[in-house]
């Protein structure tokens, strides 16, 4: 922002004898006012380094192809941490969204990533990770040590942080024993920790053809808008 300055011109002051003196006043008085000009563009910019950007937190979406909007016209607009931001502008709430989701993301590959992602401060961490694991038959205890781990990471980094555990269901024709101990990790790691607690990320959408694309997994543009408001529905305690 550019501040203006009147500056002062050296006009000279006339006796009443008709003769001009030299104002030798008015170049040093120029002088002050521009330097109070910097100092007052410094202060202004102190504070919007320092004053707004400290107010404003940051909300991050940490998942798979999920929380990254896999298949849409335009992720950055219709998945559902994006919904999620354009709900927060509305409401007027100091948040913005960093959306960390990563297609064909595991637990696995999550754990590996984080410490990257943590390299920004982090206010609340949705932690949505594990259908992969699911699809590809991993261990459930496999899922449940890396995503446990991934909590670890974040309350070690960011003490203060909320951490929100999304539930995922694994398909079933993976059969009964296995969806059920997969089913059974979610709740377990949310008890476990205190988390606040999406029992299922796509309540609503999954299984219903006119909420999915063609792949049946992952949602639509209209599945996602059902999503944002599961997920909004979590987070307004948290503000």
């Amino acid at each position: 922002m550019r501040i203006p300055v009147n500056t002062v011109r050296g006009r000279g002051a006339t006796t009443g004898h008709g003769i001009q003196h030299k104002d030798t006043e008015a170049p040093r008085f120029t002088a002050v006012r521009k330097h109070l000009a910097v100092l007052c563009a410094s202060g202004f910019l102190w504070w919007a380094l320092t004053g707004s950007a400290a107010e404003t937190k940051t909300l991050l979406f940490f998942g798979d192809s999920l929380t990254a909007g896999y298949g849409l016209e335009d992720s950055s607009t219709e998945a559902f941490p994006a919904i999620i931001q354009k709900k927060i502008a509305d409401a007027g709430l100091p948040w913005r969204v960093v959306n960390a989701g990563l297609s064909g993301e595991t637990s696995a590959g999550g754990l590996r990533r984080v410490a990257w992602v943590l390299r920004q401060h982090v206010d609340i961490f949705v932690l949505e990770l594990g259908g992969n694991d699911g699809l590809r038959g991993l261990p459930p205890e496999a899922t449940r040590a890396n995503l446990q781990a991934i909590v670890d990471r974040v309350r070690t980094k960011y003490p203060a942080a909320k951490i929100v555990l999304a539930g995922i269901a694994a398909p079933p024709n993976m059969g009964a024993a296995f969806t059920g101990a997969f089913a059974a990790v979610f709740p377990e790691l949310a008890q476990k920790n205190q988390l606040p607690f999406i029992p299922f990320l796509l309540e609503g959408v999954a299984g219903r053809p006119e909420l999915n694309q063609p792949d049946g997994i992952h949602p639509n543009r209209r599945g996602h808008a059902l999503t944002a408001e599961t997920v909004w529905n979590a987070l307004k305690p948290l503000w």
